[in-house]
This record gives C-alpha cells, sequence and structure tokens, in this order.
C-alpha cells in the first residue's frame, strides 16, 4: 500500500525564489518526505527552504529539469521510497491534489500516475493548449497507448519507475521519454488523475507566477524528433499508430465528471 510515510515528493526547482516556500510548505502538509533539488538557481532559491524539514540537493551550474529528476529519483531511492511524486517549483502544481494521486496509485498498482491538467483548460493559454495536445499526439504514440496529458509535470512513479536506468533525453524531453521507456521496458501504463490548470493571469487575483521555462516551439521541437525517431525505429508506423489508438487514456476520477474510468491491461514487456 502507498501512503505519504513512503513515498517522497521531488520538486526540481530552477530560479523559484517567488513561490519555492509556499510550494513546499504545501507539499509538507501533505507528505513529510520532500527533495528539493535546485538546478544551479542563482536568485537564492535553496535558501529559500534552507530551515525546513527538507533535503536540498545543489548542482552548481544548471544541468536541466531531466538531471534535477534523475538526481532526485536517485535520492528517494537510497532512502527507501517505493514511489516519486514530482510537482514543479513555480507553484503552478496543488499539492493538495497529491492524495488524489497517492489513491490513484493504490487502485492501479504499478502505474504511472499523470496529473492530467484536464479541469478548468478555458485557462490554459491557447497555444499552450495546442503544444500540449499535438505533444500528447506524438508521446502516446511512442508509448504505445493514449495518454490524457503527458507534459504535466505533476506525476506518480512506482519505484521500478524511478530506477529506470539508461532513460535517454534532457530537460523537457527526459519526461517525455521516462513515459515511453516505463511502457517499453517494463510494460507499465498511465493513468490521468484530472487536476485543475494554474496560469499566470488566468485570475486576476490569483497567485502569480513566473514565466515558464518551457517554450512550446523549440521543446515541441526537441521532444517531437527525439519520439519519432523511435517511432521509426518500431518499424511499421502504421501498425503502431493502430495499436496506440485502439488503447483510450486511462482517466481515474471516481467523481464521475470526466466519464468512464477504462481498465487499464498491462502492456507486454519488450523481448
Amino acid at each position: 500500500m502507498i501512503d505519504r510515510s513512503n513515498i517522497y515528493v521531488v520538486i526540481p526547482a530552477l530560479n523559484e525564489a517567488l513561490r519555492i516556500r509556499g510550494v513546499v510548505e504545501a507539499a509538507l502538509r501533505e507528505c513529510p518526505n520532500v527533495i528539493v533539488v535546485d538546478d544551479g538557481s542563482d536568485d537564492g532559491t535553496g535558501d529559500r527552504v534552507a530551515d525546513l524539514p527538507v533535503t536540498v540537493l545543489r548542482h552548481a551550474q544548471r544541468m536541466g529539469k531531466g538531471a534535477g529528476l534523475r538526481d532526485g529519483f536517485a535520492e528517494a531511492l537510497r532512502r527507501g521510497a517505493r514511489g516519486v511524486i514530482t510537482m514543479d517549483g513555480d507553484g503552478q502544481h496543488d499539492a493538495a491534489d497529491i492524495p488524489r494521486l497517492i489513491a490513484a496509485a493504490n487502485a492501479y498498482p504499478d502505474h504511472i500516475v499523470i496529473g492530467a491538467r484536464l479541469r478548468k483548460r478555458a485557462s490554459q493559454p491557447a497555444y499552450r493548449r495546442l503544444a500540449n495536445e499535438f505533444g500528447d499526439w506524438g508521446i502516446s504514440w511512442g508509448c504505445g497507448f493514449l495518454v490524457a496529458d503527458t507534459q504535466s509535470g505533476q506525476r506518480f512513479y512506482p519505484a521500478s519507475v524511478a530506477a529506470l536506468r539508461d532513460v535517454p533525453g534532457e530537460d523537457f524531453v527526459f519526461e517525455a521519454q521516462i513515459l515511453i521507456t516505463a511502457a517499453r521496458r517494463l510494460g507499465v501504463r498511465c493513468v490521468s488523475v484530472p487536476i485543475e490548470s494554474r496560469y499566470q493571469g488566468a485570475e486576476p487575483e490569483g497567485p502569480q507566477f513566473r514565466k515558464s521555462h518551457f517554450r512550446p516551439l523549440r521543446d515541441l521541437y526537441r521532444i517531437t524528433s527525439h519520439v519519432v525517431k523511435q517511432v521509426w525505429s518500431y518499424g511499421n508506423v502504421v501498425r503502431e499508430y493502430r495499436i496506440t489508438r485502439a488503447h483510450p487514456p486511462v482517466i481515474h476520477d471516481p467523481s464521475g465528471e470526466f466519464g468512464t474510468v477504462f481498465d487499464a491491461p498491462r502492456m507486454p514487456r519488450a523481448g
């Protein structure tokens, strides 16, 4: 059974002094085990949480989100974690959703749980929504099944996935690739939990966020070109596309707001 005592929350952070303390304090209310990976920040991000009961890992220089996640995973596993929940350090994820991710992890053992930004999608900038939908199309093709939100950074990874080695890709490519590697190498599927999108300017009196590090054109090109090479290597891309379309996204939403909760059979392991 997964619970707040045997998981770790990993928060990669680059120049997040504006919001990082609030993010960490909210995470601590849901889970006592929090690891912050300060990726070479020059704005005092690490200092903002130095007095809190968390583990802070520091990179002397910027190494990218992929490196931050790898280091956070390794530290959590070293401490005996049965799973890892990831959150971005900019405040766009709500720590109050952590219990819902844990509930989904127990309902769907050995699955990656994704906090899918399905609620209040109208608040998401149109260009981001289109970019995300395009990314979902390509990354799902790489996985072999449809995923409701392939680019959300709020996720639960079972220990077996967090322990994966030789997952290629840096920055945001890593988050796409780990879904594909887990599917192809371990037969691990994804289940999505609907969460709310929170963006700068969505609510006039709402919280303020720094400008996103994600650059839709640049980063989607990197992700898409990376994924397309893999899909091509599988051979028979039409067959792969049909297989993907035959496996709908799995959404765990007991409220019924987003329809039926689909069954999710495990994918066969490669080889």
